[in-house]
């Protein structure tokens, strides 16, 4: 999709108050704020954004190929020469991916000092690994969030989702005098304000009933707390359920099972699953038992939001690989939306893509989480558990085409219609895809 954008518009949308869109800034639109940029790093040597990428993947190989010593100072020349968090999108990706390497190697084999060459300096900066192995890539839970919050207002990506997942649901609910949504992980809950406006221009307006899972039982009673007085301002009738997932007993189906979610005779269910199914693929036996009980509450419409990309492959170098070229994509859209000394764009590419880099490149087995399918996956998973493809309307395509040329750098980013699913993407690379099922 071609268009232009020079930066974030103004446009405020009407909001029932003031304290209600306090909470849910992604109902306004803000200017970001541009300092003049940092004096470039020194570098050794200037490499192209192609052959940078392609010595990451011999990193990798490298590594997979168990020649340690090899890849130590392969990591310490590129983190020494083309790496930067304050440069270009290519010397960003490259930081984060050396950085991820050298933990990846820390894990696997130590540095021996007699194998480094003496003017290469160590790479390895991390701290020895506990002794389960176990890599900590998880940034403080408050980093974390924040980074979200700029991730929603900044990016075009979860907003993409929630839009089109929203209309899905809208329309799947149409006529109906109750609706109950069940939506997993549901953080902040910014996708609901919108649905909720519309469902409150019915006429009668309908019953809404919004389950809300999420493992931090403070951030779901200040989401639900949050949606409740929205709702009460649009005169909206309302009730918001938590659903505690604990940490230490991630297994949605078990969460499912001891909560028996009661589902009313006159209500229409909807489940939403938005960046959240891929969580469940390091057990193909669980998240098929999640689905099928899922498919077993009759929902109307079950959307789905995920990534594409194919970042749960067994071998090393194959994950590798598709991540570099996965996040070069990534890093060279914030790089088209955000000036390069912006706090945002940096928050971003280290404490939200820099977590999942991380996990994907140097966490191993049950610890790795971040397991990013292709729609092809999801398509074949979702029809062995027994649902329908539902074909995403024409007015969903229009919304979202909209949502990309009034504010962002759209001649960059591009939607397509695959029939069975909406795919955006940058300079023809996909990222994320939405589709919807019964």
């Amino acid at each position: 999709m071609l268009g232009s954008f020079g930066s974030p518009h103004e446009e405020d949308q009407e909001g029932p108050s003031s304290s209600d869109t306090h909470h849910y800034p992604h109902l306004h639109h803000h200017h970001h704020q541009i300092q003049p940029p940092p004096p470039p790093p020194p570098r050794g040597f200037a490499t192209s954004s192609i052959h940078a990428r392609q010595l990451l993947i011999s990193i990798a190989d490298l590594i997979q190929r168990s020649d340690f010593a090899a890849a130590h100072r392969l990591t310490a020349i590129l983190s020494s020469n083309s790496a930067s968090p304050y440069g270009d999108s290519t010397e960003r990706l490259v930081h984060q991916f050396t950085q991820s390497l050298s933990l990846r190697l820390s894990a696997t084999c130590p540095p021996n000092p007699f194998l480094s060459h003496p003017n290469i300096p160590n790479p390895i900066t991390t701290p020895p690994l506990p002794p389960n192995n176990l890599i900590d890539i998880e940034p403080d839970q408050n980093l974390l969030h924040s980074a979200y919050l700029i991730l929603n207002q900044v990016t075009p990506f979860i907003r993409f989702g929630h839009l089109t997942a929203n209309q899905a649901i809208l329309e799947a609910v149409d006529g109906t005098p109750s609706v109950h949504i069940i939506d997993f992980d549901i953080m902040h809950g910014f996708q609901w304000p919108l649905l909720m406006q519309s469902l409150a221009e019915r006429y009668p307006p309908p019953t809404v009933r919004i389950t809300g899972t999420g493992t931090n039982l403070e951030l779901l009673r200040r989401t639900g707390d949050h949606l409740s007085k929205f709702a009460h301002s649009l005169g909206l009738r309302f009730q918001f359920h938590p659903l505690l997932l604990h940490c230490n007993e991630s297994d949605p189906v078990t969460a499912l099972i001891a909560a028996q979610i009661p589902i009313l005779p006159d209500e229409t269910l909807a489940v939403n699953c938005v960046l959240y199914l891929h969580k469940l693929l390091s057990d193909r036996e669980r998240i098929g038992l999640f689905l099928r009980r899922i498919k077993g509450m009759n929902p109307r419409v079950v959307t789905v939001v995920e990534r594409e990309a194919s970042h749960n492959h067994p071998i090393f170098l194959n994950r590798v690989v598709e991540a570099v070229e996965h996040y070069a994509a990534v890093f060279e859209s914030l790089e088209a939306t955000l000036p390069p000394s912006s706090k945002e764009r940096m928050d971003l590419e280290v404490v939200w893509f820099g977590r999942e880099i991380r996990d994907i490149v140097a966490a191993e087995g049950s610890n790795r989480r971040e397991r990013h399918e292709k729609f092809p996956a999801w398509e074949m998973l979702l029809r062995s558990s027994g649902f329908s493809n539902v074909a995403l309307s024409h007015f969903a395509l229009s919304q979202a085409k909209l949502l990309l040329r009034l504010h962002y750098p759209s001649e960059g980013y591009q939607l397509r219609n695959l029939g069975d699913c909406f795919v955006l993407g940058w300079q023809n690379r996909p990222l994320f895809s939405v589709s919807s099922w019964r």
